[in-house]
């Protein structure tokens, strides 16, 4: 597919532009990674002798590839809010408290909070350190935003979408808790049923594709022009139909993805791994395997060049190929460069293809469709247009 250029803006993609360039800059973007990491892993299978490049987002993933016991996971994220919220939770566990862990980031809140934060301090970086002990309150159980959640330019998203569904008179977070409980597919569909015609009014379409939320939850203009193409009935359309899906064809109860999302913080029995009990003993002598970098992937590539194993990239290339295909080609040069014969690519798109990679460097790469199509359709998150695994031939 190709990629309209910056010229070719209609001017409430300019408008999204500007906003989506104010909006994160140096702020805390990602409050929970939006990635599945079953998915994920199911199609790395990292070992012993892995070596990952992965993108950092908000950390949890990272954790969860840990379980795995790779080699070294290197953390990479342009934003340095992104590295410091992984910082936190790791200080959290070495730290070996599993009450102050969930209270954090399974509640979203804890009454004590600066008091754990200086006593950690010492595990976490000075900057990571100075930020958290500068933003407790975005674990204030207080206040009108009383999760960690609903704070981050997606939580506040997140916030808002609630907020606006309050306007329907209608009890959505009844109905969306009922979903998450249902115990059979034919109970959870049913739910759906009841719920999809009082949700979406077309002034919801309107409020849920407006460029000012679609920056907050981190989805640049790229993303959007590319949806809109690409999808019958555009953004408010895709919205739709990947809600629908993953409402009734993915199981709910431990989907905790839109959990946490729906009510501000997760269960015991419906979170992350790294906030299971009985990880925490595992994950805490594995901690040191993982090392945070803030820079950009091919910025982190050139100063540690090495024969890597395993990359996850997330989605952020649809921005760079409509953006700056110059930087997209050379940050596959220094992939290809950097990699052994068999080394895994794991990316995501809003699209349904992975064209947007130059061609002479897809005819390097051999394509899973036969592993990843199966797995993407059981995406608890369900909100991308494709998932691609290119092995290095």
């Amino acid at each position: 597919m190709s990629q309209p250029s910056t010229a070719s803006l209609r001017p409430a993609a300019g408008i999204h532009q500007w906003m989506f360039r104010s909006l994160h800059g140096n702020r805390l973007v990602y409050n929970a990674t939006w990635e599945d990491p079953r998915i994920d892993r199911a199609l790395l299978g990292l070992g012993p002798d892995s070596e990952v490049v992965a993108i950092t987002s908000a950390g949890c993933n990272i954790l969860d590839m840990l379980l795995d016991r790779p080699a070294r996971i290197h953390a990479v994220d342009i934003n340095p809010r992104q590295n410091h919220l992984l910082e936190l939770k790791m200080a959290l566990i070495a730290a070996g408290d599993f009450p102050n862990l969930f209270q954090f980031f399974g509640i979203g809140s804890h009454p004590r909070r600066r008091e754990v934060l200086r006593n950690i301090s010492a595990g976490l970086g000075r900057e990571a350190a100075r930020y958290w002990l500068g933003h407790h309150a975005m674990f204030s159980p207080g206040g009108l935003r009383r999760s960690f959640y609903w704070h981050g330019t997606a939580g506040l998203a997140a916030w808002s979408i609630w907020r606006a569904a309050s306007l329907l008179r209608v009890n959505v977070r009844g109905l969306a808790l009922a979903l998450f409980d249902a115990s059979t597919p034919g109970e959870q569909k049913e739910i759906f049923a009841m719920a999809e015609p009082l949700i979406w009014r077309s002034w919801m379409d309107r409020f849920l594709s407006h460029p000012g939320l679609m920056s907050l939850v981190g989805v640049p203009p790229a993303q959007t022009r590319l949806i809109e193409e690409s999808h019958p009935g555009g953004l408010a359309a895709y919205i739709r139909d990947k809600f629908r899906h993953v409402m009734t064809e993915v199981p709910a109860r431990d989907n905790y993805f839109w959990r946490v999302y729906t009510t501000g913080s997760y269960t015991l029995d419906c979170c992350p791994n790294y906030l299971r009990r009985e990880n925490m003993p595992v994950l805490a002598p594995l901690l040191p395997r993982i090392a945070c970098h803030t820079a950009s992937v091919s910025r982190f590539l050139r100063e540690h060049p090495g024969a890597y194993s395993h990359y996850v990239l997330l989605d952020h290339q649809d921005w760079l190929a409509w953006r700056d295909p110059v930087a997209l080609r050379e940050e596959w040069e220094l992939i290809m460069a950097n990699s052994r014969p068999g080394t895994r690519v794991l990316l995501r798109s809003a699209g349904i293809d992975a064209a947007f990679i130059p061609a002479d460097i897809r005819e390097r790469l051999h394509f899973r469709p036969d592993l990843t199509e199966p797995l993407h359709r059981i995406d608890r998150v369900g909100t991308y247009g494709s998932v691609h695994l290119a092995e290095v031939r």
